[in-house]
């Protein structure tokens, strides 16, 4: 399939969000369900699936998950019937993913990088109990994420007046693409405003507050890219063949966040 067809793909994508909203993800899916639950106290299947714009097979899904996951729903049959979640379990079993707790790590790290960071010393203690209450293979992918983590210095030169949000899809993409080494194809918007489809090799996350990059081999162009990530839409995993990880060749002022003083 062509550059253009991949474009009209794209379109047809953006067309199906303008009118029906933007799909939630699993995660998002669970952690509305239980706002849902824990606001209304008892919810049928039919009215969860209403709110978040899902199936009954996927809220069902979800729910099962949940359960997997140490939230105690308790669900009763007949008229009047629903779930119900447990407010006393909610409280002992509620937890971060992986990208919620990376993102809290590489806010710090970019905010300490500007240099705008008073309470750093509260802040990392904090991380690190979060840290400590994650399952070992969870910390293990944690970790994982954290070693493709740069920070450094953006140039006084460098123009940040047309800097943008970045898609909150992103961030799961990374952890899929950096920590199953998959491909990733986005739809990347230049600094003249041309939108090209690229597929890459993730290889690290640079930050130079207040802007973040993706930094990725182009084998299109056969060497290194840097990606703004406020650029970037429509991420997609491309399923199959893995890449190797390369040496990037970063700046001297450019440095691991793992080496980061504090």
């Amino acid at each position: 399939m062509g550059c253009h067809d991949h474009l009209k793909q794209i379109g047809a994508k953006i067309c199906h969000r303008l009118c029906y909203g933007y799909p939630m993800n699993i995660r998002l899916r669970h952690d509305a369900i239980v706002r849902i639950l824990r606001r209304n106290g008892t919810a049928t299947i039919g009215q969860l699936a209403g709110e978040i714009g899902a199936s009954r097979r996927t809220v069902l899904r979800d729910i099962s998950a949940l359960r997997d996951q140490g939230f105690v729903i308790h669900s009763e049959s007949g008229p009047g019937g629903g779930v119900q979640l447990d407010p006393e379990a909610l409280r002992s079993t509620a937890r971060l993913s992986v990208t919620e707790v990376f993102a809290l790590i590489v806010s710090v790290a970019s905010m300490r990088a500007a240099r705008s960071l008073p309470f750093s010393d509260l802040a990392d203690r904090g991380l690190a109990k979060i840290e400590m209450a994650l399952p070992a293979d969870k910390v293990r992918d944690l970790r994982r994420l954290l070693a493709c983590l740069y920070v450094g210095q953006l140039s006084p030169m460098q123009d940040v007046s047309n800097l943008g949000a970045i898609e909150s899809e992103l961030l799961p993409a990374f952890e899929t693409t950096f920590l199953q080494r998959l491909f990733l194809r986005f739809r990347y918007r230049d600094a003249q405003g041309v939108e090209t489809i690229r597929e890459v090799e993730p290889q690290a996350m640079l930050i130079l507050p207040p802007l973040w990059y993706l930094v990725a081999w182009d084998a299109a162009r056969d060497d290194f890219r840097h990606f703004r990530m406020d650029r970037i839409s429509l991420p997609e995993i491309v399923e199959g063949t893995q890449f190797r990880r390369r040496h990037v060749p970063f700046e001297d002022d450019v440095c691991p966040f793992s080496e980061m003083s504090l």
